[in-house]
């Protein structure tokens, strides 16, 4: 209450410096033929074990950042969440996704902390966009019926799920797909 203007420029002219000024984002590499080859192959892999190690590329495509400023972000952000510190988590990510509007990854991790700390509504916009912007990305769209799953919306989960063990047949998450009558698969 006793903020005066003087203390007010102080914080503001911290805050400034404390904040790296960040350019305009470069586009997001191209993964396109790198990820189609990789669903190619996850395809004809015999099991999951064999599958397990093309799917891992995947996640190397999708978190191959546009530039080295949007990388630490996502880094920084993803270190944050495995520490269990969601707020700076989400920090990393909104400059992620402020910076590169167009990176899909960054939505996707954002949707991951809003996720594990069950703000469901705000993690589906995020898997929304990041599916937008990357329509293969195996890991929102399971993401995406985990989160529908988390809002109750079963039906619709079912028919998200059944997209993403399309793209990858050896999807961890496929052991929650049920037969259309509510029955396991």
């Amino acid at each position: 209450m006793g903020a005066t203007l003087c203390d007010m420029k102080y914080a503001l002219i911290s805050l400034l410096l404390a904040t790296p000024a960040l350019a305009d984002c470069p586009p997001a590499p191209n993964i396109i033929d790198a990820e189609s080859a990789l669903f190619d192959r996850i395809r004809e892999a015999p099991n999951e074990m064999a599958a397990r190690p093309l799917s891992n590329e995947l996640w190397a495509l999708w978190t191959l950042a546009p530039d080295a400023q949007a990388q630490e972000l996502l880094e920084r952000g993803m270190r944050a969440r495995g520490s269990y510190n969601y707020l700076e988590a989400r920090d990393a990510f909104d400059r992620l996704t402020e910076y590169c509007p167009e990176y899909a990854e960054g939505f996707n991790q954002r949707a991951f902390v809003n996720f594990l700390t069950q703000n469901f509504t705000a993690a589906l916009v995020d898997l929304d966009r990041a599916i937008e912007l990357s329509p293969r990305h195996v890991g929102a769209i399971s993401g995406k019926a985990l989160t529908l799953i988390g809002l109750g919306r079963e039906e619709e989960a079912q028919e998200v799920l059944r997209e993403a063990v399309g793209l990858n047949p050896w999807l961890s998450e496929r052991h929650l797909l049920k037969e259309p009558d509510g029955e396991d698969l």
